[in-house]
């Protein structure tokens, strides 16, 4: 599989190279963002992983360029940087990254992180199924990754639109916070209760603060309809 790691500090690419490429990846590097469209574009590589601050284009923006084109937009986007502010999370995941690691990387947790990326997208459909979820107001479109509430369209950002899929397999029933991690992010990541915390939060603000339900100290559920 091919990776593209953008970063503008060197020595973090030479590390990240050399331990991708040891885990057998075919590993393709650029220092900033125009440069890293322009090699994706070409190369089409099967996952990019960006760093937040860099010259010329920055991560975010760069990750909104890749969504909005055609032939890149359903590749797998991590974010890797130093910035682990809670907005700039929030920044990261509205712009569609499918996973956001704070520096310094611990190799073992990025790769146990991609290897639940790519199992993810193979088996997308044993989870969510194929075809368009109809409850209460609202249409769950898998194959425009899209969202309707009454013939409203809703576009989420990946990972939000994740978790509204798994939650609305079954709704009303509330979800744990592990079976959450496990189904999206796999049983062996490290995700923090205040990344699954921002993800609610942003899919509450765009779907309505009333359909999703929070059990204390349990996890959540989706409800279609409310009073």
């Amino acid at each position: 599989m091919k990776v593209l790691l953008v970063d503008d500090e060197p020595d973090i690419l030479e590390f990240l190279d050399y331990n991708l490429k040891k885990e057998g990846f075919d590993v393709f590097t650029a220092a900033d963002g125009v440069e890293a469209l322009r090699i994706a574009k070409k190369i089409q590589p099967d996952i990019i992983i960006l760093d937040i601050m860099m010259p010329v284009m920055d991560g975010v923006e760069t990750c909104r360029k890749i969504r909005e084109d055609g032939a890149l937009q359903n590749k797998i986007v991590i974010f890797l940087t130093a910035r682990g502010e809670e907005y700039s999370e929030v920044a990261g995941f509205d712009a569609g990254a499918d996973d956001y690691i704070t520096k310094p990387v611990k190799i073992r947790v990025l790769m146990a992180r991609i290897k639940t990326l790519i199992g993810r997208g193979a088996n997308r459909h044993q989870v969510y199924g194929e075809e368009d979820v109809l409850v209460g107001d609202f249409r769950i479109s898998q194959a425009e990754r899209m969202v309707y509430k009454k013939e409203e369209e809703i576009q989420l950002p990946k990972k939000e639109f994740d978790i509204l899929s798994f939650l609305a397999t079954k709704p009303g029933r509330i979800f744990s916070r592990e079976q959450i991690y496990d189904t999206l992010w796999g049983a062996d990541s490290i995700v923090s209760d205040r990344t699954l915390d921002v993800h609610i939060r942003k899919l509450r603000e765009n779907i309505g603060d009333n359909h999703i339900k929070t059990s204390k100290g349990v996890g959540y559920a989706f409800v279609p309809e409310t009073k």
